[in-house]
């Protein structure tokens, strides 16, 4: 009974630490001029907002991949640019974990060819090799790999501006081994990433992050550009 109760007011501290946490966040994302939406309990939140007239959205909540702990961050923009940029940018610690898997599947003697059910993460590392070009700082390089169809591609979106962004998370925020994945493909931007640590200067940084990448992808890889 002792130990119920122990639970019972354990539980109830999470769930108010949750509440104070999504009222910071609400206020925050008026402040913004985003909308906010809180899931029952405490469970996650819901931001959505536009740039350059295009909308977009992100959600916190439960993990929907098993490389990622505790909560996560999901965003999408549609930003109808051109179909054919494919462009993957992640943090190495996650490019290694998944490339793991992947010579994993294929070498276990227990799969055939057939049976072997790579994760869209995985495919992505086979699709598109890393591109590199002179540009990015070292640091940048060493925390992240870039996979694109086309180099061209990723040299035009990832500009200066969303670079820095990628590398100067707020302290303390999440580091290099910490999940992170920033994608153009179909027409649309994406952001996923683990919420770790999940506090507002991270979600106001993934945000800023994601907005960045949204407005570049407009600028820079539109349908209306000239090709």
């Amino acid at each position: 009974m002792f130990d119920r109760l122990k639970t019972s007011i354990a539980q109830g501290k999470i769930a108010v630490t949750r509440s104070h946490a999504n009222r910071d966040v609400a206020q925050w994302a008026a402040a913004q001029g985003f909308l906010c939406t809180v899931a029952a309990e405490g469970k996650g939140f819901g931001l959505t907002g536009e740039v350059g007239d295009k909308p977009w959205k992100m959600e916190c909540g439960s993990a929907s991949r098993d490389y990622i702990r505790g909560r996560e961050l999901r965003a999408r923009a549609e930003l109808r640019i051109k179909e054919d940029v494919s462009v993957v940018i992640m943090n190495r610690s996650l490019k290694e974990v998944l490339e793991k898997r992947a010579y994993e599947s294929y070498t276990d003697t227990l799969q055939t060819a057939a049976a072997v059910n790579l994760t869209e993460e995985m495919r992505w590392l086979a699709m598109y090799p890393e591109v590199g070009w002179d540009g990015p700082p070292q640091p940048f390089w060493n925390r992240y790999a870039v996979m694109a169809e086309h180099s061209h591609h990723a040299a035009d979106w990832l500009d200066p501006l969303l670079a820095e962004l990628l590398l100067s998370w707020p302290q303390p925020g999440p580091d290099a081994q910490v999940p992170v994945m920033l994608m153009l493909l179909r027409g649309k931007a994406y952001l996923r990433m683990q919420y770790t640590p999940a506090d507002l200067p991270t979600l106001a940084h993934a945000t800023h992050i994601f907005t960045r990448a949204c407005q570049s992808a407009i600028d820079r890889l539109s349908t209306d550009l000239a090709i």
